[in-house]
């Protein structure tokens, strides 16, 4: 057996430590990943580019918007599910996430799966129910009966069906926050709830929402956000505990995040994730 000398052991020591630490770092041990819409422009005039940027600001992971649901991504028609997987997977990207529009989903819900899952996702997004703006219970009832529906189509396929919080679910009915209520309406088995940070701006606390409602999320778009100025910040030169809110994330559910901001704040945000240990 060949030996190894004292420099080359202590060099191997340091490198299994730095690589312990890395395993250690980023936030429960998840990819640290982005949303692709604040760079859509980019990303429609040159989608290989793009995505390069992103992995040269250290992205690994990046939550698409689907290209027949949303127009400034309808560049990327000319792709099927498959090819743009196997580009993403030449680059070292995962996509498990997109949004859709729910006009989409109900225009052609099965199509929109077939691309999910040539796209290789475990998850399809919407930004909102669209509700009307004032809301009563009984919308409320029929835009959870239709999106459970969707659910069920979408497990069939073993895909999740995942709602962010938008304008409808921001609104009220009475006293009490749709949002909330939506928690009583749709099915957990069906639908899972992804939770949009910047919301804290109206409220709406990740912290007290992931441990209040354990296992019913399955991911969220993280921003960071001052309390002083009320501005959107880079991730851990904000004002928010994220230790704590990972920590909370974990007991929600979440699987994955997606930074979303613009450009400039997405990548100040990474050194702080890759180094946050929760």
């Amino acid at each position: 057996m060949a030996r190894i000398s004292r420099r080359q052991f202590v060099a191997a020591a340091g490198w299994a430590a730095a690589f312990g630490m890395e395993l250690k770092a980023n936030p429960l041990g998840m990819p640290i990943g982005c949303q692709t819409y604040p760079v859509r422009t980019n990303l429609a005039a040159d989608f290989p580019g793009t995505i390069k940027m992103l992995t040269d600001a250290g992205f690994q992971a990046i939550e698409l918007c689907s290209p027949v649901g949303y127009r400034e991504f309808n560049g990327l028609v000319k792709y099927s599910g498959k090819e743009l997987r196997r580009m993403l997977n030449d680059m070292g990207v995962n996509c498990e996430s997109a949004h859709f529009g729910l006009k989409e989903l109900r225009d052609n819900q099965a199509e929109r799966i077939a691309w999910a899952v040539d796209m290789g996702m475990t998850q399809m997004a919407v930004a909102s129910l669209s509700g009307p703006r004032n809301p009563t219970m009984d919308d409320v009832k029929r835009v959870s009966d239709e999106y459970n529906k969707m659910g069920e189509q979408a497990r069939k396929a073993g895909i999740q069906q995942t709602l962010h919080n938008e304008t409808f679910e921001t609104s009220t009915v009475g006293d009490k926050r749709v949002y909330d209520t939506l928690f009583q309406t749709l099915d957990p088995n069906l639908v899972r709830f992804q939770f949009q940070i910047s919301t804290i701006a109206q409220g709406f606390d990740s912290v007290e929402y992931f441990t209040k409602y354990p296992g019913r999320f399955v991911s969220m778009h993280v921003q960071g956000w001052s309390m002083e100025t009320k501005q959107q910040m880079a991730v851990g030169q904000d004002s928010l505990d994220w230790k704590k809110i990972f920590a909370a994330a974990k007991t929600g559910g979440i699987r994955n995040y997606f930074v979303e901001m613009n450009y400039d704040l997405m990548k100040a945000s990474v050194p702080y994730l890759r180094s946050l240990q929760v």
